[in-house]
């Protein structure tokens, strides 16, 4: 059981939760950028929440099924087909052996997330099949895929629907009541049943995103301050997944000085000498020794990481309090859903 890849897109990597409990060593965590569309495709899929997906960036993206899969897509609306027919996403999605799934281009968003059931099989590496492109570790032989990469897939943990809708008479009223239903060609079909927007992150061209003070807030000017609050900053295209390179009003001390490095976050917001932020990301350093004026809260992570090049993100303080209370909130409807989820898998998806 394998995916083929024709096409890798602009940047496409295996990706888990990530590399943790070895950054005492110096090793980048990597992961997921938009974790909760990791987790959630994965849910789909069957899945457990560490499994490995492809982490697909902005178009170009094309590959094929070696065998008959369930898969999920979620994260940012990359405009998927298969075998030229629009693909719904954040739903169960039944594909055929051969079929062939491209990604168009983006409408919203620039990550997409493709998991199948079974996850991808590729070697393990300290604890996670993430691929942190720097070192050149882990992943499908640590780099970025390329055209004509087979990637394996795990033993598949969902049952496949037989007969397949559309192909026996008697069953084309049940495949009336599947949304999207199978191509022409018999290629998939999706069921009719799809995650709530309200658990779906709020991803929007231009996102608000919600931080807390950083431990040298207080080192920065009440203009810069002000500033960093007021006005928005456009995403550059030097950004990557280590961190987003953002332009924008200069962001400067009240006084010259030189910090001891120390650790770095997921969403930590850095400023350099130009004045100008980095929002560290899934292959951020373990230390740094720039001021930090902010920290992401964790629930807006997943809004920031589908921040486009050229997009522009505004600022807003919140209290620790209120971060926490948001990521718990958060946490109880993902909760929620995973149950939702497993127990429609009890049920059977083709049931």
């Amino acid at each position: 059981m394998s995916i083929r890849i024709h096409k890798p897109g602009l940047l496409t990597t295996v990706q888990d939760l990530g590399r943790t409990g070895y950054g005492k060593y110096g090793v980048i965590v990597s992961g997921a950028m938009d974790c909760s569309a990791h987790r959630i495709a994965n849910w789909i899929a069957g899945n457990d929440d560490s499994a490995a997906v492809l982490e697909i960036t902005l178009s170009g993206f094309a590959a094929e099924f070696g065998q008959d899969h369930w898969i999920a897509i979620t994260g940012g609306q990359m405009t998927p087909v298969i075998d030229g027919r629009d693909v719904p996403m954040w739903r169960p999605v039944f594909v055929r052996k051969g079929s062939r799934l491209v990604f168009k281009r983006p409408v919203s968003g620039c990550r997409a997330y493709l998991a199948v059931s079974g996850g991808l099989d590729v070697p393990v590496v300290m604890g996670s099949r993430s691929t942190y492109l720097r070192a050149g570790i882990g992943g499908f032989e640590g780099r970025a895929l390329r055209a004509g990469d087979e990637l394996p897939v795990g033993p598949a943990p969902l049952r496949n629907p037989h007969p397949f809708p559309g192909e026996r008479e008697s069953r084309q009223s049940k495949a009336s009541t599947i949304s999207g239903a199978a191509g022409e060609d018999g290629s998939f079909y999706a069921v009719s049943w799809a995650v709530p927007w309200s658990v779906i992150p709020a991803y929007s061209p231009n996102p608000e995103i919600r931080f807390v003070r950083g431990r040298q807030w207080d080192d920065f000017t009440l203009r810069s301050l002000q500033a960093f609050v007021e006005s928005s900053y456009k995403v550059t295209p030097q950004s990557d997944r280590m961190g987003y390179r953002l332009a924008g009003p200069p962001l400067m001390l009240e006084s010259p000085r030189e910090y001891l490095s120390e650790a770095v976050a997921l969403g930590t917001v850095q400023i350099p000498a130009d004045g100008q932020p980095i929002v560290l990301m899934a292959d951020r350093q373990t230390l740094g020794g720039y001021p930090k004026i902010a920290q992401v809260i964790s629930v807006d992570l997943p809004v920031m990481a589908q921040a486009a090049p050229g997009e522009h993100v505004a600022f807003r303080e919140v209290s620790p309090e209120e971060a926490e209370s948001l990521y718990l909130r958060g946490e109880r409807k993902l909760k929620r859903l995973e149950m939702m989820i497993r127990l429609k898998q009890k049920e059977g998806y083709h049931a």
